[in-house]
């Protein structure tokens, strides 16, 4: 099977807000609501293609025909804890998305992920499914998360990540070809710690104004 596709979006609206999240004088508070805003604007891009079905509603005047969407329900699964941010944001644009959530942390000697939460929708096999973290770095977190995904049958699975080393995305994709990949950037490369670079730092830190 042929390796997944990334997806990196070119909107000047979240051009723009990547490059004011990436400056280290952006305090945690703007970063935050950045970080919510792409991720709705990202979220607007990704379901451009989710299906709609004819629907017929009465305004005050008269009937009129419409679209409503059809297809998979959506479920949004962030990574604790800085997907939490991104999770909000799109819960605003789709408010009917059932939310799940995954607890992963990085080693900080071994960079592996180790999984310590999982709380996810029943019926999260019948939903296409957005996994939300702002960095896809190692990869290691994201693929933990398919793979907790896939043994509760999901199948329809895609990734939302601001920013993205290729490092990540090549780990993901050779566990998980199926799976697409969505982006702001993707940057240059991972440095001896496991940050992307440039990157913009620690999200989670950043985020909560913990660091």
């Amino acid at each position: 099977m042929a390796k997944g596709k990334v997806y990196v979006f070119d909107h000047p609206l979240i051009l723009h807000k990547v490059t004011i999240l990436r400056n280290k004088n952006t305090g945690h508070k703007e970063f935050r609501e950045l970080v919510e805003e792409l991720a709705m604007l990202m979220a607007y891009e990704v379901t451009r293609s989710h299906p709609t079905r004819e629907v017929e509603v009465e305004t005050p005047l008269a009937k009129a025909k419409g679209r409503s969407i059809a297809g998979q329900e959506i479920a949004v699964v962030p990574i604790l804890r800085a997907g939490l941010v991104m999770e909000a944001g799109i819960t605003r644009l789709i408010p009917t998305a059932r939310v799940g959530h995954i607890g992963i942390y990085r080693d900080p000697e071994s960079l592996e992920p180790v999984p310590y939460y999982s709380k996810l929708p029943e019926d999260i096999a019948e939903r296409e499914v957005l996994i939300l973290d702002p960095m896809l770095a190692t990869g290691g977190s994201t693929v933990s998360a398919i793979d907790t995904l896939k043994q509760k049958g999901c199948r329809t699975i895609r990734v939302l990540a601001i920013i993205a080393a290729p490092e990540g995305i090549e780990k993901v994709h050779n566990a998980h070809p199926d799976v697409e990949i969505y982006t702001a950037a993707v940057d240059s490369h991972l440095n001896d710690h496991g940050y992307i670079v440039p990157g913009l730092g620690d999200a989670g830190d950043r985020l909560f104004g913990t660091k």
